[in-house]
C-alpha cells in the first residue's frame, strides 16, 4: 500500500447511506472512489451466471481472481459497471445479487482474491473506500475511518422506497427480514466480520438527512487530513 496517499474508509451495513456519502466525498475532494461491494456483487453475479454453487469456495474464488470488470463514468457523471463487456448496473442492484454477494463475501478465499485488487485503487490524490472491512482489513492505516449505522427498520423503509420509485413491488416485512439475515451473516463470518475499527468515528444516520451526514463527514475529513475548512 502507498501510505503517502490518504484514504478515507467508510464502512457499515447496507442501507445506511454509504454509497451516497462516498460519491459525494469523492466529488467534493477530487479523490478516487472504491466501491468494494460492487466487486463482491460482480463476483456473485458472475458465479450465478456460471451456475456455480455459491458455497463452492475454490471455484467462486477463481471467478473473483479473473473478473473482467470495467468501471466507467456516464455522461451525467453516474457510475457505469461492465462485466465481461456488458453493462450490469441494474443486475447488481437486485436483492438476489445483494444476498448472493453477502454469501460469497463470507468465503475466505474470495476475500483473499479481491484484497490486492481493492488496495490497488489507492492512487493520488486520495481514495474514498466504501465497504464493510475497509478500515479493519483493507486499509487499516486509513487517515480517517467512518462507520455508518442506522436502525434495521429505517434501512428497510429506505430500500422499500427506493424499489417503489423504480416501479418494483416489494414487501417491507420481507425486506426487513432479508436485511436482518444479511447483517447477521456479515457480522458472524469468520473472516473480516462487519464491525467498526477501534479508531473509527461512528455516524448514526437513522434520523439524519444525507446533507447532515455529508457535512459531519467532511468536517471530520478536513480536521483529520488537514484540509481547508471550505474544501
Amino acid at each position: 500500500m502507498n501510505a503517502r496517499v490518504p484514504v478515507i474508509a467508510v464502512d457499515g451495513p447496507s442501507g445506511v447511506g454509504k454509497g451516497t456519502l462516498c460519491q459525494w466525498l469523492a466529488n467534493r475532494l477530487g479523490f478516487h472512489l472504491l466501491d468494494s461491494g460492487a466487486l463482491y456483487r460482480l463476483t456473485a453475479l458472475a458465479a450465478l451466471r456460471r451456475n456455480l454453487a455459491l458455497e463452492d469456495e475454490s471455484r467462486v474464488a477463481a471467478v473473483a481472481a479473473g473478473l473482467e470488470v470495467e468501471f466507467r463514468a456516464g455522461t451525467d457523471g453516474s457510475p457505469r459497471i461492465f462485466l465481461e463487456g456488458v453493462e450490469v448496473g441494474a443486475d447488481l442492484r437486485s436483492e438476489t445479487c445483494g444476498n448472493a454477494a453477502s454469501q460469497v463475501a463470507a468465503l475466505p478465499a474470495v476475500r483473499a482474491a479481491l484484497l490486492q485488487r481493492q488496495r490497488d485503487f489507492r492512487r493520488s490524490p486520495g481514495l474514498i473506500a466504501d465497504g464493510r472491512d475497509m478500515g479493519t482489513v483493507v486499509f487499516p492505516d486509513a487517515e480517517l475511518k467512518l462507520f455508518l449505522t442506522a436502525s434495521a427498520e429505517e434501512r428497510a423503509r429506505r430500500r422499500h422506497q427506493q424499489l417503489s420509485e423504480q416501479g418494483m413491488n416489494a414487501s417491507l416485512k420481507n425486506l426487513a427480514s432479508e436485511i436482518a439475515e444479511r447483517d447477521a451473516r456479515d457480522r458472524q463470518r469468520a473472516v473480516a466480520p462487519l464491525r467498526p475499527a477501534a479508531d473509527a468515528e461512528t455516524l448514526d444516520t437513522t434520523h439524519s438527512s444525507i446533507a447532515e451526514v455529508c457535512d459531519r463527514a467532511l468536517a471530520l475529513a478536513a480536521r483529520r487530513l488537514g484540509l481547508p475548512k471550505n474544501c
